[in-house]
């Protein structure tokens, strides 16, 4: 296992071939993640369940939000915790290092609404499956 100081001194490179930062990238930029992210971000310190999220997200199927948050899981941006009753109920919430991507992703989404129409008007198929 990597420690953590030993962790932070290995800066990836995004621009170098074999670099996982790639797929860190392709990780976090999911469809999904950015709303999982953000729904959590304003429950914490608290925590959501798995219904309480799929409701905050239209259009997300039962099995992406599950694979997605997984995935967060996996990759120990999300923690995961079961609790013990009939039928279990399942929490999530941000660990430190998924907050600490929620200000970057917010950065991003208010770009991205804020600048959606122009692109729309620039040109009108840019988002076909919104038309």
């Amino acid at each position: 296992m990597v420690t953590t100081s030993t962790a932070r001194s290995e800066r990836g490179n995004l621009f170098s071939a074999g670099c996982p930062t790639r797929i860190l990238m392709d990780r976090v930029g999911g469809k999904w993640v950015s709303m999982v992210i953000t729904l959590l971000a304003e429950s914490h310190p608290g925590e959501r369940g798995f219904a309480e999220l799929n409701r905050g997200m239209p259009g997300v199927s039962h099995k992406m939000l599950s694979t997605t948050l997984k995935g967060l899981v996996r990759d120990q941006l999300v923690e995961r915790r079961v609790e013990d009753s009939v039928p279990p109920r399942v929490h999530y919430r941000l660990s430190p290092l998924g907050l600490s991507l929620n200000e970057p992703l917010a950065m991003l989404r208010s770009w991205a609404e804020e600048h959606v129409a122009q692109i729309r008007e620039l040109n009108p198929d840019a988002f076909p499956e919104t038309a």
